[in-house]
C-alpha cells in the first residue's frame, strides 16, 4: 500500500474479484442505510457533487458525520470524502469542522459508587465514527471496486 493511499485510508479488493456492475453497488450502498445501522444513506441532490451521501447525527455528543460518495464507473472506484462537525462545548454555538480520513471515538463518562462507597469513572455512551465508513468500505470491497479516500470531490 502506497504512503498516499494509507494516509486517505484507499482500500483496494482482495485477490482478482470481478467487478459488479454500478447499478449493484448503488444498491449495495443504499441498503446500508436502515434500521439496525446509524446512519442513512440517500442519493446526492443535484447541488451536491457527489452520487450518494452517507449521514449520521448523534445529538447526545454533538456529532454529524457526513461521507460524500462519488462513483467512478471506469476505474470501478468509489471516491470518498468524510467529513465531521462537532460542538466542542455545551456552551459553543460553534461547530468545529474537520474532514479526512481520521476515525474519532466519542465518549460519555459519569462518576458512580460502587458496592463498596468508592466512586468510578463508567463509559455510558460510545459512538466510533467507524460504525459508519467500515460498513460502506465494506460494501465496496465486496463488490470488487476500490475504496479511494479523497480530500475533496
Amino acid at each position: 500500500m502506497a504512503f498516499f493511499d494509507k494516509l486517505t485510508g484507499t482500500r483496494r479488493p482482495q485477490g482478482s474479484v470481478t467487478p459488479l456492475p454500478v447499478t449493484d453497488i448503488i444498491n449495495a450502498l443504499l441498503a446500508l442505510g436502515n434500521a439496525s445501522t446509524p446512519f442513512r444513506v440517500r442519493k446526492a441532490l443535484s447541488t451536491e457533487k457527489a452520487d450518494l451521501i452517507a449521514e449520521c447525527e448523534v445529538p447526545r455528543v454533538g456529532v454529524t458525520v457526513r461521507t460524500q460518495m462519488l462513483i467512478v464507473p471506469g476505474k470501478h472506484q468509489v471516491r470518498h470524502l468524510d467529513e465531521r462537525w462537532e460542538n466542542r462545548s455545551a456552551n459553543s454555538a460553534h461547530r468545529q469542522y474537520g474532514r479526512g480520513n481520521a476515525p474519532a471515538v466519542y465518549r460519555q463518562w459519569e462518576s458512580r459508587n460502587d458496592t463498596e462507597g468508592r466512586r468510578h469513572r463508567i463509559e455510558v455512551f460510545r459512538f466510533d465514527t467507524r460504525e459508519v465508513t467500515d460498513p460502506l468500505r465494506d460494501a465496496v470491497l465486496d463488490a470488487g471496486w476500490t475504496w479511494r479516500g479523497v480530500l475533496k470531490l
